[in-house]
């Protein structure tokens, strides 16, 4: 069969159900610039923010570590999801100090109230990777601020970015 152009608008099974292939195996489809296409999960946009000044609060309530660990994304329709993915180190001075995490929409905590990640010192003056994420449905193409927060669990000092290690925060809106 010789290569040419398929032109029709719309590709179903003989039953109405199953599996359609494009292609095979070791073959490539290419979707040329400009091309918008729909429910497929595409990444139409990612954005990002670092920090790497360590800060520090004795806070129980929720608190921004920074500014700087803050994103602002206008999603290009309200199906759209938005996945959040932030990292950071953080530690705590004194044994049993608790450090939660989580993540706001503006004013919105998007995690549960023991926050998106968490964790226990088991012995003083530690550093801890950590790292949270979640999938947002903001439901809007307004603009919108993605923000760490952060907190203690009660007693002690919690360090975020600690030694000065970088935390990054990302943003991907995903066609719904």
């Amino acid at each position: 069969m010789a290569d040419g152009t398929l032109k029709v608008g719309t590709i179903t099974t003989s039953s109405g159900s199953g599996t359609i292939t494009l292609g095979q195996s070791g073959e490539t489809i290419s979707v040329p610039s400009g091309v918008t296409m729909s429910g497929m999960g595409k990444v139409l946009q990612v954005l990002t923010a670092t920090d790497s000044t360590q800060r520090t609060t004795s806070s129980s309530s929720f608190v921004t570590a920074s500014n700087t660990l803050s994103v602002s994304i206008t999603p290009s329709s309200v199906s759209n999801k938005v996945f959040i993915v932030c990292n950071s180190s953080y530690g705590q001075t004194g044994t049993g100090e608790q450090g939660i995490a989580t993540i706001y929409r503006d004013s919105t905590n998007l995690g549960p109230s023991m926050g998106l990640m968490n964790s226990v010192s088991s012995s003083g003056n530690i550093q801890t990777p950590g790292s949270m994420s979640f999938l947002d449905s903001p439901n809007t193409t307004s603009s919108i601020t993605y923000q760490a927060y952060f907190k203690t669990g009660g007693g002690g000092s919690l360090q975020i970015n600690k030694n000065g290690t970088q935390g990054t925060i990302t943003v991907f809106e995903i066609a719904g």
